[in-house]
């Protein structure tokens, strides 16, 4: 638990801000699958800036951790085309 603690993210507020940005003006045309898939694709990216130094450790973390996160996103734009 005290890894939690302990650890410092630093996001400059100019991303921070154009999340905020792109997000509300997704949310106010009513597009809240593509909010959603922008605040999910930010959080990708700082993730892996965020923790460059645990995941560089190994190409296994590295391609896992952007396998699995564009595996969500691939399935997450599939699941939205997706009309039933």
């Amino acid at each position: 638990m005290e890894m939690f603690y302990s650890v410092e993210t630093i996001i400059p507020i100019s991303q921070i801000a154009l999340l905020l940005l792109i997000s509300t003006v997704s949310l106010l045309f009513g597009k809240v699958k593509l909010a959603l898939l922008t605040n999910y694709l930010f959080t990708l990216y700082w993730g892996f800036l965020a923790n460059e130094g645990l995941l560089a450790g190994s190409i296994f973390n590295t391609i896992s951790y952007f396998g699995f996160g564009l595996l969500v996103v691939i399935l997450a734009l599939i699941g939205f085309f997706y009309r039933s």
